[in-house]
């Protein structure tokens, strides 16, 4: 039998509302400004270190990236390209986890030989992180 923890219980049901959310929403311009409120209020709800990462990651997408779209992904903000989801930010407190993570899902394609990484910790945001996070992003945009 497949126990899942409180936390993976609370993102199923987050996942299952955003799709209801979703369905139910028009097309083109209307869902874009209510996809980008969502993460914003999410990104807003969340506790101060994870906020301010959640928030530089944030502008660092939208600045390197701006085609890709702003949306909830098992209530972690998150953005996707022609409808998939291509990379994330999952905080620390979300699963209780030691530190925040970026993440990026396959469509990124961000090969690298027979193994990659498609998650990096994040603890705090430098010029050195803000610099990798924007050359990540924008070659798994470029790539996807």
């Amino acid at each position: 039998m497949s126990e899942f923890t409180e936390e993976e219980r609370a993102a199923m049901k987050e996942t299952a509302a955003e799709r209801r959310a979703a369905a139910k929403r028009a097309k083109g311009a209307d869902k874009a400004a209510a996809d980008l409120a969502d993460v914003l209020e999410k990104i807003a709800a969340m506790p101060d270190a994870d906020r301010a990462l959640a928030e530089g990651v944030h502008a660092i997408v939208t600045r390197v990236a701006p085609e890709l779209a702003p949306r909830t992904w098992y209530g972690m903000p998150a953005y996707a390209k022609d409808g998939k989801v291509l990379c994330f930010f999952k905080p620390a407190e979300k699963f209780k986890s030691r530190y925040a993570t970026l993440g990026f899902e396959d469509v990124a394609a961000l090969d690298d030989g027979a193994m990659w990484a498609t998650s990096y910790a994040l603890v705090t945001l430098g010029e050195d992180e803000e610099a990798m996070i924007a050359e990540l992003v924008a070659r798994a945009a470029a790539s996807a």
